[in-house]
């Protein structure tokens, strides 16, 4: 199950896959320490950039994530995901992130708005969660703008060096009312 190619936003965002061509704008995006830790893997060079990619596409086919490129006029500029898809429980986790010029835009929540309908009708998931660290109030902003309600934290589950960090939950469900609007 590998669903759309393509999924066009009301607002004109493109969500697609990622490509090998899109290497340049990956290594860029993840450049600053913040981002570095969203890849979960070193992405310095344009060998492991294309690695990144090819897991992408890796996990796609194998129903275990989907992720794609956010993308305006043919630039990409941030990443959303139903990760960790279980289609026992009907579940999955939605990771997002947006180069820095295109914070504050309203690109995360129209991706992660359109990948929550995508998953909740193509992938027939019942629940998305996702969670940000309570000292990101921007990424807090993009979930409950999203219509990602909270749900509660978990303390110090993110490590990040010697550092642990409280995180806030949330999710969306099929049957939500922000489904119907």
């Amino acid at each position: 199950m590998n669903g759309a190619a393509e999924l066009p936003t009301p607002q004109g965002l493109l969500l697609r896959p990622w490509r090998p061509e899109d290497a340049p704008d990956v290594l860029r995006a993840f450049v600053p320490e913040e981002m570095a830790r969203q890849a979960g893997r070193p992405v310095t060079t344009m060998a492991e950039v294309l690695d990144w990619v090819a897991a992408r596409e890796e996990e796609r086919k194998a129903g275990t994530a989907y992720t794609w490129a956010v993308v305006r006029e043919g630039v990409p500029l941030g990443s959303v995901a139903v990760a960790a898809a279980n289609h026992t429980h009907d579940t999955g986790w939605v990771p997002y992130w947006t180069v820095e010029a295109a914070r504050g835009r309203g690109v995360a929540v129209e991706g992660v708005r359109a990948l929550a309908r995508w998953a909740f009708d193509e992938l027939d998931l019942y629940r998305l969660e996702l969670g940000h660290r309570t000292d990101n109030p921007a990424s807090c902003t993009v979930a409950l703008r999203a219509g990602f309600a909270a749900e509660g934290i978990d303390r110090k589950k993110l490590r990040h060096g010697d550092e642990r960090y409280d995180v806030e939950r949330h999710a969306r469900l099929a049957t939500d009312d922000v489904n119907n609007g």
